[in-house]
């Protein structure tokens, strides 16, 4: 039989590999444990660490879908400011249409911008006896929210001005609602929403279930009729600025702020009463959590792995004293303590290597259950994957090395005579 290269230069080596292989054999129950006992440390660190990777790629890829380089301005919570500034504010909480529709009239950059309010929440929408689960938003928008949120038509179209200003009973509806259809063409159809009927001009191609995929289960109306309708100048407005190719972001957020602070009317010494925010801080904002949840689960795994550490080497320190016999006679053999110390080493390594090849398929499988849920592609961690076998066989070697430090220094006479 011919064995690899490595295998022909060292038969010592090959022999206390064998040896190993046999002792591991040997105790079944004991290996299957201490290799579960390691597996299970293993696949913590490999599984959380595979399960924050698939969430980072989900996080940046809706960043992405919901539009690139955008910049958001929002009405500011109540609860961030104290009850001095209130009391001192111009204006109301909330950002009217009037005051969004001035901005996007004066502002200078080369931009798209959306203006957008949410209607309704948690509502259950009918077409004929179909319905759905009490789950669906109502959001009015104006024509830009659609390109700026990159929200693409899978059939019809989108709002037209006449529709716009005449404050249409007409709705684009996510991907989500097209199961209340069957298999009839909703354009042209009418769905009851909140006891009134809009027509269905346009369906937006599917976001998915990952982080910003809301829209699959969203109903888009006019702005005009969203105001009519639902609530009026008591709407809270939002305003999203997609500045055109070309144009600096920095630049559009400093503007942005500028010019929203002039049409609320505040003056040089007055606090800013609204947020604005970039695409680019929130997905910057999310990572750096999402690297302060790796740090965390690192310390986790390796918590884990410090006490399957600390298991291995008292199962293998009970290995060399019942095994204390079959070191004399070795040793009696001719066996130096460097070839004892190596074959207990290596016994803890196979040890090791197979719990950590355990773990790694677990927490691949384990963490990948994260974005089978999500609906994310299949994540290999190949760096994890590396950094688990790594961590292995520093655990084998550490969890080891005394065991086998001791069997080595057994007196021959001594293990022969003992019982």
């Amino acid at each position: 039989m011919k064995y690899p290269v490595f295998l022909r230069l060292s038969p010592l080596i090959r022999e206390n590999l064998n040896v190993s292989l046999t002792a591991v054999k040997t105790n079944k129950l004991r290996s299957i444990l201490t290799i579960l006992m390691i597996a299970v440390g293993i696949m913590a660190l490999v599984g959380i660490l595979t399960a924050i990777d698939a969430i980072k790629g989900s996080v940046t890829d809706s960043f992405n879908r919901m539009g690139a380089s955008t910049i958001t301005i929002r009405s500011q919570s109540l609860r961030s400011q104290s009850s001095e500034v209130r009391r001192r504010v111009r204006n109301k909480f909330i950002i009217t249409y009037q005051q969004a529709l001035a901005f996007s009239e004066s502002y200078p950059i080369p931009s798209r911008i959306a203006i957008y309010a949410s209607a309704r929440s948690m509502l259950e929408v009918s077409y004929g006896s179909e319905k759905t689960n009490p789950e669906i938003s109502v959001i009015g928008v104006n024509p830009d929210y659609f390109p700026v949120n990159a929200l693409e038509l899978s059939g019809g179209r989108i709002f037209s001005h006449y529709e716009m200003n005449s404050a249409g009973f007409v709705t684009v509806i996510g991907n989500g609602l097209l199961s209340l259809f069957g298999d009839k063409n909703p354009i042209g159809e009418f769905l009851n929403v909140d006891g009134r009927r809009y027509q269905v001009i346009g369906v937006l191609k599917s976001k998915g279930a990952s982080f910003g995929g809301g829209a699959d289960k969203q109903i888009f109306i006019p702005l005009g009729n969203a105001r009519s309708v639902y609530g009026g100048d008591n709407m809270n407005f939002q305003i999203k600025i997609q500045p055109l190719e070309g144009q600096k972001s920095k630049n559009a957020f400093e503007e942005a702020e500028v010019y929203f602070r002039t049409v609320r009317r505040l003056s040089p010494s007055d606090q800013t009463d609204f947020r604005v925010e970039r695409s680019e801080d929130m997905l910057e904002r999310s990572m750096e959590t999402m690297r302060i949840v790796t740090v965390a689960a690192f310390i986790i795994g390796f918590i884990t792995l410090l006490g399957a550490a600390v298991g291995l080497m008292n199962i293998m320190l009970v290995s060399v004293n019942e095994r204390t016999r079959e070191i004399g006679v070795r040793k009696a053999m001719g066996a130096t303590s460097r070839i004892i110390k190596q074959q207990f080493l290596f016994e803890a390594i196979v040890i090791g290597q197979l719990g950590g090849l355990g773990g790694i398929v677990l927490g691949i499988l384990a963490g990948n259950l994260v974005s089978l849920g999500m609906k994310t592609p299949f994540v290999v961690p190949w760096l994890w994957m590396l950094l688990g076998v790594a961590v292995c066989f520093m655990v084998s070697i550490l969890s080891g090395y005394i065991p086998a430090v001791r069997a080595s220094r057994l007196d021959p006479i001594e293990a022969l005579r003992y019982e």
